[in-house]
């Protein structure tokens, strides 16, 4: 094409005008990404479900709540500090199956492959803090630590804030950089919902124990007296 450079290899970003040289185009088809995640974290959840069997007086809703913290914590220590850590994947000959992940996604936010600012920051803030932190909780849940309740609400507030400056950046730069309707709500919306919802219950459930706790204790102090 006449006044591009060849360097600048043609994408499928938005904005059209993303630089991004030495681009390579994604080899792996969107249905062997997402299988190969989806299976990934199925055997994940399997295996958390089947340990968490061993620990005594565990609930149901312990068991679930650990397999999402290994879960989102493996995600992010895995997923996104790999994207942290490796600026140009994009350019890679022969791209390993996370680069082509971090390609694919960024069909519903380019900020990704043109590696804007508070992106990095926030990812890496969740991937070198609340990764760690998240596989500490399920640890603290199935040993029953006292100060498991606590460090949920620690994380799921840090998830909570890291995805309301990812959406709010996003909008007050223009909330431009989805290559279709379909890669918009699919990943950008869809995918990240989960990170809304989820630890809202969780700061929620984690919030009514410990007030049923210390009410229980104050009670005990009470009658004592």
């Amino acid at each position: 094409m006449a006044g591009v450079d060849a360097s600048e290899s043609i994408h499928p970003f938005i904005p059209k005008d993303l630089i991004l040289p030495d681009y390579v185009p994604i080899i792996l088809s969107q249905s062997t990404i997402l299988g190969v995640y989806g299976s990934a974290s199925l055997l994940v959840v399997f295996f958390v479900w089947i340990l968490a069997g061993r620990f005594p007086k565990i609930s149901k809703t312990d068991k679930i709540l650990m397999c999402w913290w290994v879960f989102t914590g493996l995600t992010h220590m895995i997923l996104e500090g790999y994207f942290v850590f490796t600026p140009e994947f994009y350019k890679q000959k022969n791209p390993t199956y996370l680069a082509e992940v971090w390609k694919e996604y960024s069909k519903g936010d380019s900020r990704y492959a043109g590696r804007d600012s508070a992106v990095i920051a926030v990812e890496g803030i969740t991937a070198v803090l609340e990764g760690p932190a998240c596989i500490l909780a399920a640890y603290a849940i199935a040993t029953r630590k006292s100060y498991s309740h606590l460090l949920q609400i620690a994380i799921a507030l840090g998830q909570l804030y890291g995805t309301a400056v990812y959406f709010i950046t996003s909008y007050l730069e223009g909330d431009n950089f989805a290559a279709s309707a379909y890669y918009y709500y699919f990943y950008y919306v869809i995918m990240n919902s989960f990170w809304v919802w989820i630890p809202s219950l969780i700061v929620i459930r984690s919030w009514k124990k410990i007030c049923a706790a210390v009410r229980a204790q104050e009670q005990k102090k009470t009658k004592t007296r």
